[in-house]
């Protein structure tokens, strides 16, 4: 009985002046995905990524395939 079923939306983002990236913290660990402008390079969050479920949440909601970069 699948009535009250959570609905995946898929979000879209500006794929011509944005990418995907993931902001790592060399101190503590913490990451936090999110989009890089490419002109100006300022980045924007979205989520916290505590772990690898998280992450693939992230790329199902944008419809990412293949590895995201992490910056430092």
């Amino acid at each position: 009985m699948g009535l009250f079923r959570k609905k995946t939306v898929t979000k879209t983002y500006d794929k011509e002046n944005k990418k995907p990236v993931i902001k790592a913290s060399i101190c503590n660990g913490e990451q936090v995905a999110g989009f890089k402008d490419i002109h100006t390079g300022k980045i924007e969050e979205v989520m916290l990524i505590k772990n690898q479920a998280d992450l693939d949440a992230f790329k199902k909601m944008y419809g990412i395939d293949g590895e995201i970069e992490k910056e430092y």
